[in-house]
Order: structure tokens, then sequence, then C-alpha cells
């Protein structure tokens, strides 16, 4: 049995991603996303929208503007509320 290693660029992590648009760039190293979702109510099996903000680290050297759409990720913890960080910028 052959034994492969994984490297940087293959261990991603386990955790979901989600989409979302930032909606607070005024932070140095931190954006505002509201991730947007769509959930049933368990009981009468009806859809409806609901809506979460999440403060999101930023590495250095990116910049976001307001309305921008990006994919987050949850990580080990920034800060005492932030707890993702900004994986990719979709388009």
């Amino acid at each position: 049995m052959a034994t492969t290693k994984k490297t940087t660029e293959q261990a991603t992590s386990k955790a979901p991603t989600l989409r979302g648009t930032v909606t607070s760039a005024k932070a140095e190293k931190t954006v505002t996303v509201e991730v947007k979702t769509l959930k049933v109510s368990p009981k009468y099996g009806k859809r409806y929208r609901s809506s979460k903000k999440y403060l999101v680290h930023v590495p250095e050297g990116a910049s976001y503007a307001e309305g921008d759409a990006v994919s987050i990720r949850e990580c080990r913890p920034v800060s005492r509320r932030k707890r993702h960080i900004v994986v990719v910028e979709t388009k």
C-alpha cells in the first residue's frame, strides 16, 4: 500500500464555505459579510429567508468594497468576534 503526502495546497479545511456580500469595509483588517440563507419551517414546511452578519478577517494586502461577493470559512478565533476568514472573492 502506497502512502501519499499532502502538500499545503491539497490540505483544505473541512469547515463549510459560506457565500455572502460585504456590507461594511471600514475597519483595517475586518469586513462585515452578510450571508443570506433559505430555511424551511420544521412544523409547516414554509420556506423563509434568513440572514446573518459575520465579522471576517481579511489577509494583508486585500481590499474589499461594499457590495463585493465573497466566500468565507470558519477558522481559529482571530479576535473576540472574528471567527471567519475570506477564502476567495467570487464574481
